[in-house]
């Protein structure tokens, strides 16, 4: 990170089993879609030396897919492991999905990282969900770094984007986000453009120029010095202003020329404890050469200037008992700890799960305790707990689609491991007679519904083998299957994570589905006090059936259920038959009386009746039941009632109006705002749950993707009128 020049590594990027924690980097890159993460991953690759230019593989000749457009797709949505060799260190490069869809793929990437690399292009800026999850790493103190790529575009801007990096993500102290290396520009093109083809580095004051495809270092002349002045000062001050040597800002500022030796190794402990912010600019590299613009200083800063797994908390588990316990320090050693981040299904392999081993050793070939969703008998709704001991299958390095063989797995390392064939993402692997459970990261809850059902009869035999292994790939997907609409509904986090899983379902499980309309669980109830009379008299040979009586139906509060009350006298109603009446009129509530809704928040007084010494039966009074309960809603008026959600929007305060204002255009009531501090407001409503089907998207659509909320069943309340007439009919028009 010194600016030192390396020679080009060559096939020595080639990243195998790592030895000790110390010498492992596992670095995520985040970013928006179209910022250019995985052409840096591409670049970064192949300056690495793991790749070379034609994308084959160094030490095995196989072509690489990474010019693959079906696989470069694929990692657009989902996150993918790319592990390369620098200076000696072996470097896990986590590639996230830029899509907000897709941000359970992040969330991943971030809880198997230890450092983040915020990729910004020059030509776009910063977005907010960018923004946001700069926060969330924040909130836990996760090193950062920021990339800034599209150098070549008309309109880039270095300078500007670091401006605007520093005011974004710097917060209150801007200085603690600055350029380590300013661009070197080339002739002017006719156009007027300069393009950027090398980099001055700041401390070193050197040139490094990739014009000719690889990096030549140089001296500055001395008309280039005094650009760079002002810049290198900004820089020296801020890394001495997070030095832990409380002398240095003294010695400085009484003029002292500081080594650049000590000023190196104060902004590397900088960044590795999360204090200081550097920017840097890359590129991929030109036809026919070997690096790209900047990916030498990348990968010194990753090495050198990121933590290394050692210097990270490890999650706390929990064991059988319930007893949360620390593991301490990442250790080789010590008892075996580590969690699944991502699932996925190979063709020939069969499910394959990435695995952070946390603390201990993975090897092959060995029985591990897989758990899921807690130690004990209740899992998480939608989710529920699994637990076995499973044999580890052959454990391996990706590489697009090759796999190396790995023999070992060590604490603080990442590796592919095969045929856990229970194991779902967000699952720990312990040892078998130790079980623990690490702390689960926090998802986003997925609030869009996807109702589908099976195209065809070989289809439905397929659909629900083909869900679950879906829904055990990726968490952020909940599978609903619907008691009152009898609908099979996916949950996703929006219209691009639901094209996806029905691609998944179709190409890799071979099931065809159908997208139908989403129901809400809706329910009747009576408007008003009516009465029923239920008469089911028949004979036909031998005994009869035989049973009369007599109801009322009142409403009652939200809240109350089916209420049943006996009020029958001298026995018009035997005894026994009670019980049978109540059964009826229950199962005809539970069927609807006018639109085939459940109906609710009623009472039910039985008042009266006839029986049949020999004719009466238990099933002749349920009958008679059901009927007085369909007779006394023909007579009266029956409400439609419809779900309503509490409502919770955490904005941007200036956004606050036009998301207020679409609440009240989905037939909501505004309960109040609070203000929650970072230039944020939470907005709370209760909104008809049938007007927020699509609410997922059209929020991230009106708030620029910058804001989240959560829903909650709240009650059901009658449906306005005019809203259960427009139902009916396209009810009956489907």
């Amino acid at each position: 990170m010194g600016d030192k020049a390396k020679e080009h590594p060559g096939a020595a990027g080639r990243a195998t089993a790592a030895d000790h924690p110390a010498s492992v980097r596992n670095v995520v890159l985040v970013g928006p879609s179209g910022s250019g993460k995985t052409t840096l991953v591409e670049a970064l690759a192949l300056t690495a030396g793991a790749v070379n230019r034609a994308g084959r593989v160094e030490d095995g000749g196989t072509v690489s897919d990474y010019d693959d457009m079906e696989h470069r797709q694929q990692r657009s949505v989902q996150l993918s492991l790319v592990p390369v060799a620098w200076d000696g260190i072996k470097v896990n490069i986590l590639d996230t999905p830029g899509y907000a869809d897709f941000v359970g793929e992040l969330r991943a990437g971030l809880r198997a990282a230890d450092a983040a690399l915020f990729v910004v292009s020059a030509s776009d800026g910063v977005d907010g969900s960018t923004r946001m999850v700069w926060e969330e790493c924040a909130a836990v103190g996760m090193p950062r770094a920021i990339v800034v790529t599209h150098l070549e575009a008309a309109r880039a801007d270095f300078e500007e984007m670091t401006r605007i990096c520093a005011v974004t993500f710097g917060g209150d102290d801007p200085d603690a986000v600055l350029p380590l290396y300013l661009p070197l520009h080339g002739p002017k093109a006719p156009d007027g453009h300069a393009p950027v083809t090398g980099l001055i580095g700041l401390l070193s004051q050197k040139l490094f120029d990739y014009s000719t495809g690889e990096r030549v270092e140089s001296e500055p002349g001395e008309d280039q010095l005094p650009l760079i002045e002002e810049a290198r000062n900004r820089l020296i001050e801020g890394i001495i202003a997070e030095s832990e040597d409380e002398t240095l800002m003294d010695r400085y500022l009484g003029g002292e020329k500081i080594d650049v030796k000590t000023l190196i190794e104060d902004l590397e402990r900088a960044v590795a404890r999360g204090a200081f912010f550097p920017v840097l600019a890359a590129a991929p590299a030109a036809e026919g050469a070997r690096q790209g613009l900047g990916t030498v200083e990348l990968l010194e800063l990753v090495t050198r200037g990121f933590p290394t797994p050692l210097e990270r908390d490890t999650p706390l588990v929990t064991t059988r008992g319930g007893e949360r316990r620390a593991l301490g320090p990442c250790d080789p050693d010590g008892p075996l700890v580590a969690e699944v981040v991502k699932t996925s299904s190979d063709p020939y392999v069969g499910r394959v799960s990435l695995v952070r081993v946390f603390s201990g050793t993975l090897r092959p070939d060995e029985t591990v305790h897989v758990c899921g969703h807690g130690l004990s008998d209740d899992g998480q709704e939608g989710r529920p707990l699994h637990e076995a001991d499973e044999r580890v299958g052959a454990l391996s390095a990706p590489f697009g689609k090759q796999q190396r063989a790995l023999t070992h797995c060590i604490a603080g390392d990442l590796a592919c491991v095969a045929k856990l064939s229970r194991a779902e993402t967000g699952d720990t692997l312990s040892a078998k007679d130790d079980p623990l459970l690490m702390e689960p990261w926090q998802m986003p809850d997925p609030l869009l519904p996807l109702a589908i059902r099976a195209h065809s009869k070989a289809d439905e035999d397929k659909l629900s083998q083909g869900l679950s292994r879906l829904v055990a790939e990726d968490p952020t997907m909940r599978l609903e299957q619907n008691q009152d609409t009898h609908q099979v509904v996916l949950w996703c986090l929006g219209e691009a994570h639901a094209d996806v899983a029905l691609e998944r379902l179709r190409s890799r499980y071979g099931v065809q589905v159908d997208v139908v309309p989403h129901q809400v669980s809706l329910r009747e109830t009576f408007a008003g006090k009516s009465a029923g009379r239920g008469r089911h008299v028949k004979q036909s040979g031998g005994h009869g059936q035989y049973a009369i009586c007599e109801i009322e139906v009142e409403p009652l509060p939200g809240g109350s259920g089916i209420e049943f009350v006996d009020k029958v006298v001298g026995g018009a109603v035997p005894r026994q038959f009670i019980p049978s009446v109540e059964k009826g009129v229950r199962a005809q509530a539970a069927k609807g009386v006018a639109a085939g809704h459940p109906l609710i928040d009623v009472r039910v007084t039985l008042l009266d009746g006839k029986a049949h010494s020999v004719d009466s039966s238990d099933a002749a009074f349920q009958t008679a039941g059901a009927l007085a309960l369909r007779e006394a809603a023909a007579d009266a008026k029956i409400h439609l009632l419809e779900p309503v959600a509490e409502v919770s929007v955490l904005v941007g305060d200036e956004y606050v109006g036009p998301v207020m204002s679409d609440l009240s255009g989905r037939r909501g009531r505004v309960l109040g705002t609070e203000q929650t501090g970072g230039g944020r407001t939470l907005v709370r409503a209760e909104v008809p749950e049938i007007e927020i089907g699509r609410y997922a998207v059209d929020l991230r659509s009106l708030s620029h993707g910058t804001a989240r909320f959560r829903r909650s069943y709240a009650r059901h309340e009658p449906m306005p009128a005019q809203v259960a007439e427009r139902l009916r009919q396209q009810t009956q028009d489907a």
